[in-house]
C-alpha cells in the first residue's frame, strides 16, 4: 500500500522550493492553495522590484536577520544556493547596482513563476486551487472546497501559511487563531518594513526622495534613501528601523543627517559666509532641491541661526508617531514561536508537521533577504524529509 502524499499548504516561495526538492527525489507532493492562482504575495513582491536575494558575503547576508535560528538556515542554503538553484530551473540572475540579485532583464515575475509551476508539473506535483486549511491533526489535514471540508491524509504536512500583510493576496493570518487554540505559541504579528507616520505633515513633499542621507534612532543608523508621503515616509532606512523603534512608546523621534560627508564643523563654517543661506544650501553644501525644500519646515529662528541650522542640517528632528496598519506593509515581524519547533521546523506538539515561511517569528530588511529566507526555510525542510525519509 502507497504512502499517503506529501502535503503542502500555500504556494508561496517557501512551499513551491519545498514541493520542487522533494518531487525532484520521488516524494508525492500534493499542494493546495487557498486562491485561485498560485504565489500572489510573490507577484506582487516583484512590482516594486524583483529582487530574488542579495549578493552580499553569507557572514554579512546573515546578520540582516534577528533570530539566530533563521540565521543557520539562511547560512545552510544560502544566497548563492538560491541563485544556482533558478540557474538550474532555467532563470538566468544578474547582481543590480545595490548588489541585489534579479532575474536576467527582460524576464518578468510572472515568468519566473510560470518556469517553477512548469518545472513543478513536469516533476508530477500535483496543485489544487481553491482549498483552505482548517484543521490538522497528526495524520490528516481538514480542507474547506466550495462550502464543504474534506479530510486529506498526510505523509509529512508543510505549512506556509505566510504572514499577515497584503491579505488580499492570500496572506491574512487567519491561522493564528487555530495554532492558539492548539496550545502553541504565536508571537503577536506586527508591522515589519513599513512606513511610518509622522506628526509634521510632509505632503507637500509627497513623492519627492531624499538620497544619500543618515536616518538615525538611539544608537542605530541606516544610510540610504527615504520618499515622503502624504503620511509621513518610507522607504530601506525606514524599513531598517523598524525592529528598533517597535520596542519603544510612540511618539518616537528620529533623526535625519542631510549632508553626512560633511562634519558638524563643516557645515557650520559654511554657513557664516555672509552669502544667502538658500545659496550656501545649494552652491556650497550643495544640497538636494528636497533637502532645501525640507529645511523650510524649520522656525526662523534655526533657519537663520548658521549654529542652529547646522546642528538641523546634521540632525533634522522627525516625530514618528506609528507604524502604518499591517494590512498594507510590506511584511510582519512575529509569528510560530522557534520554542515550539524542532531543529527541522517540525512542530513538537505534532510531529510530521513543520512550518516555513514568512510565518516563523522572524524578520529583516527588504533587498531580497525576505524572499531568501522564505527559499531556505522550504529546502532546510525539503531536505531534512529526503534525509530521513524514503519516497514512496
Amino acid at each position: 500500500m502507497s504512502k499517503p502524499p506529501i502535503v503542502i499548504i500555500g504556494t508561496g516561495a517557501a512551499g513551491l522550493i519545498a514541493a520542487q526538492r522533494l518531487a525532484k527525489s520521488g516524494f508525492k507532493v500534493h499542494v493546495y492553495e487557498q486562491n485561485k492562482a498560485a504565489a500572489r504575495k510573490f507577484l506582487v513582491a516583484g512590482h516594486g522590484g524583483f529582487n530574488l536575494t542579495h549578493s552580499e558575503d553569507i557572514d554579512t547576508f546573515v546578520q540582516r536577520y534577528d533570530k539566530i535560528e533563521i540565521q543557520k538556515i539562511v547560512k545552510y542554503f544560502d544566497n548563492q544556493s538560491t541563485i544556482a538553484w533558478l540557474n538550474n530551473l532555467g532563470i538566468p540572475t544578474f547582481i543590480g547596482s545595490s548588489g541585489k540579485i534579479f532575474p536576467a532583464k527582460g524576464i518578468k515575475p510572472i515568468q519566473v513563476l510560470q518556469v517553477i509551476l512548469r518545472k513543478l508539473a513536469d516533476s508530477g506535483v500535483k496543485i489544487h486551487y481553491g482549498y483552505r486549511m482548517i484543521d490538522f491533526d497528526e495524520e490528516s489535514v481538514t480542507l474547506s472546497y466550495k462550502g464543504e471540508r474534506l479530510q486529506t491524509p498526510y505523509q509529512k504536512l508543510i505549512l506556509g501559511l505566510g504572514g499577515g500583510s497584503w491579505s488580499k493576496t492570500g496572506s491574512d493570518a487567519k491561522w493564528v487563531d487555530l495554532f492558539r487554540a492548539k496550545g502553541i505559541k504565536i508571537s503577536t504579528l506586527q508591522p515589519a518594513n513599513s512606513g511610518f507616520n509622522t506628526k509634521t505633515d510632509f505632503s507637500i513633499l509627497a513623492g519627492q526622495v531624499l538620497k544619500n542621507i543618515h536616518l538615525k534612532f538611539a544608537e542605530h543608523t541606516k544610510t540610504g534613501e527615504i520618499v515622503f508621503t502624504s503620511y509621513g515616509i518610507e522607504g530601506a532606512p525606514v524599513y531598517y528601523l523598524n525592529r528598533f523603534i517597535r520596542q519603544n512608546p510612540f511618539p518616537i523621534t528620529l533623526f535625519l543627517d542631510l549632508k553626512p560627508s560633511y562634519a558638524l564643523e563643516s557645515v557650520e563654517k559654511e554657513l557664516e559666509n555672509k552669502a544667502h543661506i538658500a545659496s550656501i544650501l545649494k552652491d556650497k553644501l550643495k544640497l538636494s532641491q528636497t533637502a532645501i525644500l525640507l529645511t523650510k519646515f524649520m522656525d526662523k529662528a534655526t533657519y537663520t541661526n548658521p549654529i542652529k541650522l547646522a546642528q538641523a542640517i546634521k540632525n533634522f528632528p522627525i516625530e514618528v508617531t506609528s507604524l502604518r496598519p499591517i494590512d498594507e506593509v510590506i511584511s510582519t515581524a512575529g509569528g510560530v514561536s522557534f520554542e515550539e519547533l524542532s531543529d527541522s521546523l517540525e512542530l513538537k506538539k505534532y510531529p510530521a508537521v513543520f512550518c516555513v515561511g514568512e510565518m516563523l517569528d522572524w524578520e529583516a530588511p527588504t533587498g531580497g533577504y525576505l524572499l531568501q529566507a522564505c527559499f531556505s526555510s522550504g529546502a532546510w525542510v525539503a531536505d531534512y524529509i529526503k534525509q530521513h525519509n524514503t519516497a514512496s
